[in-house]
Order: structure tokens, then sequence, then C-alpha cells
């Protein structure tokens, strides 16, 4: 990664307050949903504590509910945008990163497979994708 996408990579912590009393009295080192991340995950990623994002939501306590949160506020004329972007996500200390993708990703460099997509119960992909034989329904269509 060069030097342009660290800082497009961190543009969103820009904002991020870290220096709060919650974190004086907790060990941003031990926290239950942090994984074992391989050396090169840890470089540029934000950080390592709970911080307050530009919104003054508290991120990387696990407490997913704020009073200052969109969510908490939500309104026809709240644009759904306003919940997307790394603010609203702790580098280090989330729940995501527990899922059996993560963890292989990030703990021993496993690249996901994106095809086909598909659920713990259902194949999701397109038929097309499914077989080389065509549909019953598509022969009658002849």
């Amino acid at each position: 990664m060069n030097d342009k996408e660290n800082r497009d990579k961190n543009a969103s912590y820009e904002q991020v307050d870290t220096d709060i009393s919650y974190n004086a009295k907790n060990d941003p080192e031990l926290d239950p949903f942090e994984i074992n991340f391989r050396e090169e995950f840890h470089q540029n990623r934000g950080p390592h504590e709970a911080f307050l994002n530009e919104y003054g939501v508290l991120i990387g306590d696990h407490v997913y509910e704020s009073e200052q949160s969109p969510l908490e506020q939500w309104s026809n004329e709240t644009d759904p945008a306003i919940m997307s972007g790394d603010q609203w996500v702790h580098p280090y200390k989330d729940v995501g990163f527990q899922t059996t993708e993560n963890r292989e990703l990030f703990e021993q460099g496993i690249v996901p497979q994106g095809y086909p997509f598909m659920h713990s119960d259902k194949d999701v992909a397109y038929k097309t994708f499914q077989s080389g034989t065509p549909d019953e329904k598509e022969n009658d269509k002849k």
C-alpha cells in the first residue's frame, strides 16, 4: 500500500477523539472481539482504543446503542448514507472480525472466495452458474 492509499484509508479517523475518560479506565489491548491480526494488518488501521466519531458516538465499547447515534434518532428525513464509512467501525475491535472469512483473512492470510456467494443453508448464485443444462422451463419455451 502506498503513502496516498494509507492517508486515504485513515482519513476517516482524522476527526475521531481518543482522549476520552472511557479510555482512562480500560485497557485498550484487552478485548473479547479482537482477533490475532497478522503483522501486515496492524499498520495504518486507525486507533486501537475506543474513540468518539465525528457524531459524538463512542465506537469500540461494544455498547451498540448511543443517544447520539443516527439510528436512535431515525426519521424519514435521515439519509441512510450517514451511517456508512469507517467512522462507524472500530479498526481492531468489531464483532465482524469473528466471522470465518475475516478470521481466515486477518489471521491466516487466506483471501475469501467471492463465488458462489452462499448462505449457510442456501446457494444464492444465479442458476446459469449452477449447471450446464438448461432449466426444464427454458426447454418448454423453445
